[in-house]
């Protein structure tokens, strides 16, 4: 039953509509199978909770960002064998630089321990790594490490394993129309060439689809300032599991739910 509770303005209904049903956590994971039709194509995720996980575990902020590393390879490796083209994880935020400097010291050091274990497993599964942000700011060795990914799989033709680092959507908006401008400036755009197709050649996102499904943990209903553009008629699917909780089952859950629905595109 979905119920209207003023004191929350509405959030608790809002929470309910767009939540799987029966709320799954980590103590009862809630697999369900998933047809062969109808895999969306690109899955983006907005790894959320680390920290509050930690903390629930009397750890460290940290030891709940290591274990949600280890995460990821799980989820990857689950939407290879599931059929997804693309998945794109929220990883670093332009935002997340406002963080306890230990703090974000650590997660910069993440890919130097994640990418060199990783690296051999993705070779051997055809998956190509990409990396969709800004790169000032990011620290040499981080940047070297995922660019050596990057150029390690560049070949591979399966799934897109796409790292939004260093990423804020409203920056990455800014960025392409700055880009559009000089263009313009120099003649080698026209104002009236200028339509949705041709924008999205300026994104970061570059030659991908945009998501079908976003999915995000740890209980919050909103976007972030992630993939502004691109999610403009992504399905959503938020859960109350934290990120390092968030298991194949739950993902499973989140495209069998999606596979359920409509999607119109604004038509009937």
């Amino acid at each position: 039953m979905l119920c209207y509770h003023p004191k929350d303005g509405g959030r608790g209904m809002i929470k309910r509509l767009f939540q799987s049903k029966g709320r799954p956590d980590a103590k009862e994971p809630a697999g369900t199978s998933v047809e062969a039709e109808g895999v969306p194509k690109h899955v983006a995720i907005i790894m959320d909770g680390n920290g509050r996980w930690a903390r629930e575990h009397g750890l460290p902020r940290v030891a709940g960002h290591h274990t949600g590393m280890n995460n990821v390879r799980e989820i990857t490796m689950a939407a290879d064998r599931l059929g997804v083209k693309v998945l794109t994880l929220y990883a670093f935020s332009t935002e997340n630089w406002k963080r306890p400097k230990d703090e974000v010291d650590y997660l910069m050091s993440l890919p130097q321990e994640f990418f060199p274990k990783m690296i051999g497993e993705l070779e051997e599964k055809n998956v190509q790594v990409r990396m969709m942000g800004h790169r000032e700011l990011l620290p040499e060795q981080t940047l070297q490490t995922v660019e050596e990914a990057v150029k390690r799989t560049e070949s591979n033709t399966g799934l897109v394993l796409n790292f939004a680092f260093n990423y804020g959507g409203r920056k990455e908006i800014l960025h392409s129309v700055q880009r559009l401008m000089e263009e313009a400036a120099s003649g080698a755009v026209r104002a009236d060439q200028l339509d949705e197709s041709l924008f999205r050649q300026y994104l970061l996102s570059g030659d991908l689809p945009d998501p079908d499904l976003l999915i995000r943990t740890s209980g919050e209903i909103r976007l972030s300032n992630f993939m502004l553009w691109q999610l403009a008629y992504a399905e959503l699917w938020f859960t109350d599991v934290f990120w390092p909780d968030f298991t194949e089952e739950h993902f499973q859950r989140a495209i069998h739910d999606y596979q359920k629905r409509v999607r119109r595109y604004g038509g009937l």
